[in-house]
């Protein structure tokens, strides 16, 4: 009688164990919201923008985020398809005119991110020409290319514009974010000569001292905004996210910071995004729409 009585007992043990870690499996379950799918290219102030929502919904919203790095095009086509909710880069209205051109029936824009946005190119300040009309005379110091970003990128393609319209002998290199910011590196380094396509916001203007040419011809535009552009029906199934990304909004000196500190960091970039969002609470509370 006492070893059933014990089998009995351990018997009824296991069974709480077992509803007990199957109750925190659904509590934790019930706790997300759902999951948000964020693209982002490897741009600095989206790798900024994109990591800090990222750690805003999952920390104080409850949600689960899955974020994707792609070229612009990809994440252009997957958002309006429904495959991603957002993107927190569009440069409107004119770098990525073409893609809102193209997919805007089945895109809602939330509206900027970010004001005052330029692209063009960019040079070290001891570079001692002013203006892409110059650009020809000192080739040579150049090596004959301007190096530039991911081939799908708008500023490619006003680049790539450029070249036509100032009648450059130069050859456009295709490359990414990283690649572009480490040829400036060892440029300034050993103080060569270098011209990339380069944008604001970025963490490169407050690590060295550079100077956008001017470009009287207009081939990179006038200023721009950061939009972030949504699929069409998130307002509908996910309106708290949708909600939250319109109010997400940055100044130069707020985006400049937390571009710093992630590219700083020796960790990653959703550590470096959470420790800056604890240090600025009331901004980021501020984002948050009330229940």
């Amino acid at each position: 009688m006492k070893k059933c009585t014990a089998k009995l007992t351990i018997i009824l043990f296991v069974s709480m164990l077992l509803l007990i870690a199957i109750t925190g499996c659904t509590t934790g379950g019930e706790k997300s919201k759902g999951t948000v799918k964020l693209g982002y290219v490897n741009w600095a102030e989206g790798v900024a923008m994109t990591n800090l929502a990222q750690a805003v919904l999952e920390d104080k919203m409850d949600y689960e985020v899955d974020i994707t790095m792609a070229d612009a095009a990809p994440i252009f086509t997957s958002v309006a398809k429904g495959n991603y909710d957002a993107f927190l880069d569009a440069w409107l209205p004119i770098t990525h005119e073409s893609y809102m051109e193209r997919y805007g029936d089945d895109l809602i824009d939330l509206g900027y991110n970010y004001e005052g946005a330029r692209i063009g190119l960019v040079v070290p300040s001891y570079v001692d020409i002013d203006s892409i009309e110059e650009l020809n005379e000192v080739k040579d110091k150049f090596d004959g290319q301007i190096v530039g970003i991911d081939s799908g990128a708008g500023i490619m393609t006003a680049s790539e514009r450029a070249l036509q319209d100032y009648d450059l002998d130069y050859e456009l290199m295709t490359g990414s974010g990283p690649t572009m910011t480490a040829a400036l590196k060892k440029a300034i380094d050993n103080e060569d000569w270098v011209v990339v396509t380069g944008w604001t916001p970025h963490w490169k203007f407050a690590r060295w001292d550079l100077k956008f040419l001017d470009d009287p011809k207009n081939a990179y535009g006038e200023e721009e905004n950061i939009h972030t552009v949504a699929r069409k029906d998130i307002k509908e199934d996910m309106p708290e996210v949708a909600a939250f990304l319109e109010n997400f909004k940055m100044d130069d000196q707020q985006l400049g910071d937390l571009m710093g500190a992630i590219s700083d960091s020796d960790g990653e970039a959703i550590d470096a995004a959470r420790e800056w969002m604890n240090e600025n609470e009331e901004l980021v509370n501020s984002w948050i729409p009330a229940e």
